[in-house]
């Protein structure tokens, strides 16, 4: 069975200590230091930094980051390595965490600290051309503006962000009309629903942050869903809580079992700390979040009226059946483009690398994938493009698999010229998520210059320009080069440098 198919049913996904599958503190994996707790956090938690800084100046208390998906930490519990390595736990939901035994066990107290629903931020244009009353949008609603072709939207990916997790519960049982937790049929009576749905979806991230960045850089989708936290700090959207439920983060913090009473009793105090109403008052200020403590109002702008909270999938069978579902049939398939540098300096161990790397890779990919190859030196040496057919999965990744085996290192590296050919292969499909993934290990060398490239870019029309480019910085090549390409074209840099060249190549999977 395909590892995609494996990562669902046991989200085993592929976890390196680098800064590419998840972002550190400076000296992430050090001893523990008095005082310091190094506490596994989700990545939206980032921007509590001055709130925590605030805590520190009050108890002594530092807290020392790991951010890391929800779902990538939950795996992270389940297979021991977390013991040890960290003091605290805090994700945005222990949900998931509770449908996994293995991982459950490792954790022995958890103190919510603040709550955000998902909800929908919709252009205020938007809004008004549907003629929706805010407080009255239902997810069916939202589902007929879709297939009506009104509403289009982009959301994180469910199997690495539990907002996108949060989100698809959260459709699925609207659209469903679950009245309890959600069920095999539940889901298979969603599901035609859940396909008109996701038609509207134009935007996929694997992470809350770079999702919203690409909703400014493109400018034509007319939604986000996500958390109102993150929905809040977006300037011109209209958020919306469909009337008929929302699942709700609650962002409990953890004590893990490894840890010793001494550490406990810090996290006690932190938990403690969080609680208080002068930080409860600041943390709803400062992040949009809403408070836990019933002193404390939510904080300017969080509309108070009550929604239906949506439970969470009472078995794993069913959010694992959920996530397949999603992945295999349901979001628009991907279509990748692969440059791949290929020139003489990757003789040897880089280029053994990059096959181990896109090897392992195979298996992550998704049923209907639209996967190209394009390896190049002083120019592109061969354009081999590959479909994962849902009915010969296997022709397709062992088609990918021999490409990769075949790769040969000779030549100079034409990095520009290179992504122009790579933009005019895509051409201007519209229906796929499509990408580009840049991996290079030098500066250009050969052919188109970065003035001649930029040129090229703005000659693109709407739909090829909006295409991004994720590169991956490795070897010897060169950072500020690769940012430019990122930033000129809407994508993201990603770091094999500090990290691992494989953690790079499946943390972008969350973009495709």
């Amino acid at each position: 069975m395909r590892r995609r198919l494996a990562l669902i049913a046991g989200l085993a996904l592929l976890l390196t200590a680098c800064t590419t599958q998840h972002q550190q503190s400076e000296d992430d994996g050090a001893q523990p230091r008095p005082g310091t707790l190094r506490v596994l956090a989700s990545s939206e938690l980032s921007d509590m930094a001055p709130v925590l800084d605030q805590v520190r100046k009050s108890t002594g208390i530092t807290v020392r980051p790991t951010y890391i998906g929800t779902l990538d930490a939950v795996d992270l519990l389940a297979k021991g390595k977390a013991d040890g390595a960290y003091d605290a736990l805090w994700l945005s939901s222990n949900d998931y965490l509770r449908l996994r035994p293995d991982a459950a066990k490792k954790v022995v107290s958890e103190t919510p600290v603040m709550s955000s629903p998902v909800a929908i931020g919709v252009r205020a244009q938007t809004v008004r051309s549907l003629g929706w009353k805010p407080d009255h949008v239902t997810w069916s609603q939202i589902e007929k503006a879709v297939q009506d072709g009104r509403l289009t939207y982009g959301m994180t990916d469910p199997a690495r962000s539990n907002s996108g997790f949060s989100t698809l519960i959260s459709v699925a049982s609207g659209l469903s009309g679950a009245q309890s937790a959600l069920t095999d049929a539940d889901v298979e009576k969603a599901t035609p629903k859940l396909k008109e749905f996701f038609k509207g979806q134009k935007l996929t991230s694997g992470s809350s942050g770079w999702l919203a960045s690409a909703y400014a850089h493109r400018g034509n989708v007319d939604a986000l869903l996500n958390y109102e936290s993150v929905l809040k700090g977006i300037p011109g959207l209209t958020v919306i809580r469909p009337r008929d439920g929302v699942v709700t983060a609650d962002y409990p913090l953890s004590s893990l079992a490894s840890s010793d009473p001494d550490t406990r009793d810090e996290v006690r105090r932190l938990a403690e700390a969080l609680r208080t109403p002068a930080v409860q008052r600041l943390i709803t200020e400062r992040t949009h979040r809403r408070p836990v403590v019933a002193s404390v109002a939510p904080g300017p702008g969080l509309d108070t009226s009550r929604r239906r909270e949506l439970p969470f999938p009472g078995t794993r069978s069913v959010a694992d059946r959920l996530l397949d579902s999603y992945e295999n049939k349901l979001r628009r398939p991907s279509r990748t483009v692969y440059v791949l540098d290929t020139s003489g300096s990757m003789e040897g161990e880089r280029l053994e690398r990059l096959k181990t790397a896109l090897l392992d890779l195979t298996g992550d990919f998704r049923d209907r994938e639209e996967v190209t190859l394009m390896p190049f030196g002083s120019e592109v040496k061969s354009v081999r493009t590959h479909i994962v057919e849902p009915a010969d999965p296997q022709g397709g990744l062992d088609a990918i698999r021999a490409d990769t085996r075949a790769l040969e290192a000779g030549g100079n590296t034409a990095i520009y010229t290179s992504l122009e050919k790579a933009y005019e292969h895509l051409g201007d499909d519209r229906d796929t998520f499509t990408s580009i993934v840049l991996m290079t290990d030098g500066e250009n060398t050969s052919g188109a210059k970065a003035g001649e490239f930029d040129g090229f870019h703005r000659g693109l029309s709407g739909h090829q320009r909006d295409i991004p480019v994720f590169p991956i910085l490795f070897g010897d090549s060169d950072k500020t080069e690769l940012e430019h390409i990122a930033e000129l074209t809407g994508g993201r840099l990603f770091d094999a440098q500090k990290g691992s060249l494989d953690g790079a190549f499946e943390e972008i999977r969350g973009y495709q």
